[in-house]
């Protein structure tokens, strides 16, 4: 079963898709799957959909909002900023503990790039709370891309500085969003999470290099397993590509939570 949810967070109404499996009779794992910077809770090629429903057909519940500011959810773009998405994040986990289907001890996390790295910091601080994480070419380097730009792209930073706003292809990045960036390592955040990690990149990434999981492998030490996909790009566009990527996932998610 696939049905519409709103809940509120910090003032505003998110919304999102919750997957249900047929014929639950105990309580069932889920998985919250959080989307990455300018994306939504369908994801590029409907990724998200496709990987919802084939958790529900192994018997795994899981729920995709969009994060305020993005897709069918209350606020701007121009107000995001990572800190508003974690606070997102951790009203979206616990509306997947209220649920009463759900097993409180089998809950699954996982992000897409800057939704990867929204993913990490949130287990890093509830690591009690969620069972296994799984993060998809994860931005863990978000501050340092924000910080090179500013250094390289000096016209535009003054721009953004005079406007409060920089144009990313028709949204408004708000410049809200580079000073609270400054100010977050999410490396430091994600260090605290301490059971299985699956990461999954693609080695011709030309948004977050495939350096960037290598690190959060060494940071997750033996309780990590960074699989590489062979020469696909930063959303997995390609059949194949988004292919090995459920199929790990879903492999992943329901040995963990099953």
């Amino acid at each position: 079963m696939q049905k519409a949810v709103e809940i509120e967070s910090k003032g505003l109404i998110l919304r999102g898709t919750l997957h249900i499996p047929e014929n639950i009779t105990a309580d069932i794992p889920i998985v919250c799957i959080f989307h990455g910077f300018t994306g939504d809770k369908i994801g590029s090629h409907f990724i998200f959909v496709k990987l919802s429903r084939i958790l529900a057909e192994r018997g795994i519940a899981s729920v995709r909002f969009d994060f305020g500011g993005s897709g069918e959810s209350d606020g701007d773009f121009v107000d995001m900023t990572v800190s508003r998405e974690l606070d997102d994040a951790n009203a979206i986990l616990d509306y997947a503990k209220s649920l009463d289907f759900v097993d409180k001890n089998r809950i699954g996390i996982l992000g897409l790039s800057l939704g990867g790295a929204v993913a990490s910091m949130l287990a890093g601080d509830r690591k009690e709370d969620i069972q296994s994480l799984c993060l998809w070419a994860p931005a863990g380097n978000i501050r340092e891309i924000v910080m090179n730009r500013e250094k390289n792209e000096k016209e535009d930073l003054k721009k953004m500085l005079r406007n409060g706003f920089r144009d990313m292809g028709g949204l408004m990045l708000g410049i809200d969003f580079l000073k609270d960036t400054e100010n977050i390592n999410v490396f430091e955040r994600a260090v605290n999470y301490d059971k299985n990690v699956l990461l999954i990149h693609g080695d011709n990434d030309e948004i977050i290099k495939h350096s960037v999981s290598e690190k959060y492998l060494d940071i997750y030490g033996d309780k990590a397993v960074l699989y590489t996909v062979n020469g696909a790009d930063h959303t997995f566009n390609s059949i194949n590509w988004e292919n090995e990527v459920i199929d790990c996932t879903s492999n992943f998610l329901e040995k963990e939570l099953k």
